[in-house]
């Protein structure tokens, strides 16, 4: 699709295959002196080079046939159909609505009739979710017709219409390792493959090169929205290193998950991978092993409803100079990421990655928080199967006010949850992919153009406990987080985000 924005400028250039636009990146450098801080302005010149052709994007996802898979590829379906449908409430249509490329905006600036605002999807060239073609894995047999059947998400009248063109989608036979993830898992496992990890390992790396082939598309995208797995043990010469992480793969060893042999497979085949569950599946070897063949990473949780806000009102308390306490989230959901979450290790993983996200913002301010202080974080995680996918969230965050005084606000949030995780998964394997087609170099060097870190940090805004490289800052204020997107693709065009304007 060609991009509907072309910028009039001289320091951007377009050529059929390039837009190339020059960038200065300005920042300080502090360092404390006598008891004064030292703010040193710098700035850097570098050259964005993004690639303009938009290729046809092949996505694997790992539970094809849960809820969420089944979701979002019906849901493409349906867009790509422009399908309609009767409801108690009247006629639906299909959309994109929770999708921040295809469903938010952004200030291009100022037109003869005022601020003129255009879709993310415009900024740069990239994939449209319409045109991704779909394949997967999963430990249960069932087709993707009958899978959404299952999961209850969709309206009856919306499923009809397609289950004639889900019927044939069939997932490819998964790993399926019962010490992982919940045993009440056991009955769905009809579809799993057999071997050691080694030859489980290439039977992934069969299958990926089978669907780039059958399917024609020019670039693959794994991604992982299967059941939570529990965390995987870090045992030194296992998991460690990139050569260890290969060789205990090789010696068939027990404590690698299967989300890392999928994502070992997806580094080896040369596809970007991303982790839509809270377990560790990036392990420090794999990151390595990922670097090492520059592939790109993001992950870890999909941040959907509760934790996304939850992001966002924490930033606010603490931008306001209150200061959180207690924060208490509470959930109950009757579909199968819930099943499997009440098991006790496997909702230790959620419970982590769901608990991280206020920690750069209590970090940051010394002011109110002394080093090692952290508001009381409680998650309580409850399967109530009668709910399904409409998952009820209920949070209680206190602060202390001025003068010893306290300030309570509690919120009840209740959202269908594959219904707000499928425009996320849209999200992430469009900017995965445009991220691939972004180079940068500076000037006044010899360097060569270079991709981004393959750990994908711009992907934070949608992910509960983002990956950020080694030694980097871990970011979780969601603004922040939608400005690091919005700044980036602004700068491989040479758009400048405007100022805020105060004065009337």
């Amino acid at each position: 699709m060609a991009e509907t924005i072309k910028v009039n400028s001289p320091n951007v250039v377009y050529t059929p295959e390039y837009i190339e636009a020059k960038y200065t990146y300005h920042t300080t450098q502090v360092a404390c002196d006598s008891g004064c801080y030292v703010v040193t302005p710098r700035s850097t010149e570098f050259v964005f080079r993004t690639e303009r052709r938009v290729p046809r994007l092949g996505v694997m996802l790992v539970g094809w046939g849960g809820n969420n898979g089944s979701t979002v590829t019906a849901s493409v379906i349906a867009n790509y159909l422009g399908l309609t449908w009767p409801t108690k409430e009247g006629m639906k249509e299909a959309n994109y609505l929770g999708s921040l490329m295809q469903s938010s905006v952004v200030s291009l600036g100022t037109g003869e009739e005022g601020d003129v605002y255009v879709p993310f999807r415009n900024l740069l060239p990239m994939v449209h979710p319409n045109d991704i073609v779909f394949d997967g894995w999963d430990i249960s047999s069932m087709d993707l017709a009958s899978a959404m059947e299952r999961a209850c998400v969709l309206d009856w009248g919306l499923q009809q219409q397609l289950k004639p063109h889900m019927a044939a989608m069939r997932p490819r036979p998964s790993i399926y390792r019962p010490d992982f993830i919940a045993a009440n898992q056991f009955d769905r496992a009809d579809n799993v493959l057999t071997g050691t990890a080694a030859q489980q390992l290439e039977q992934l790396r069969c299958d990926i090169r089978d669907f780039r082939s059958k399917s024609d598309v020019d670039k693959v995208i794994l991604l992982w929205t299967a059941n939570t797995e529990r965390f995987a043990l870090l045992q030194p010469g296992v998991s460690d290193t990139a050569d260890n992480l290969l060789r205990a793969i090789q010696h068939d060893e027990k404590e690698i998950s299967p989300s890392t042999l999928f994502a070992v497979a997806s580094i080896l085949e040369g596809c970007p991978y991303i982790n839509g569950s809270p377990q560790n599946t990036f392990v420090p070897g794999l990151v390595e092993l990922a670097i090492r063949h520059d592939v790109p990473l993001a992950g870890d949780d999909f941040k959907s409803g509760q934790t996304k806000l939850k992001s966002v009102l924490v930033d606010y308390l603490i931008s306001a100079g209150l200061k959180p306490v207690s924060i208490v989230s509470y959930n109950h959901l009757g579909n199968n990421d819930g099943k499997n979450l009440s098991s006790t290790k496997q909702f230790n993983s959620k419970e982590i990655s769901k608990s991280s996200v206020v920690n750069d913002m209590v970090s940051s301010n010394r002011i109110m928080f002394r080093p090692g202080e952290h508001p009381d974080h409680c998650i309580v995680i409850k399967y109530v199967p009668y709910v399904g996918d409409s998952k009820r969230a209920m949070d209680e965050y206190t602060s202390e006010i001025m003068m010893g005084g306290h300030n309570t606000i509690v919120i009840h949030n209740t959202c269908e949850d594959s219904l707000l995780a499928s425009p996320l998964i849209l999200d992430l394997v469009i900017l995965a992919e445009l991220c691939t087609r972004i180079k940068l170099r500076a000037i006044g060097t010899n360097e060569e153009f270079e991709p981004f870190h393959p750990v994908l940090s711009i992907l934070a805004y949608l992910c509960k406990a983002p990956m950020v490289p080694q030694g980097a800052p871990v970011v979780n204020a969601l603004f922040s987080q939608r400005a690091c997107i919005e700044n980036i693709m602004k700068h491989c065009t040479q758009l400048y985000c405007r100022p805020l304007e105060w004065a009337y």
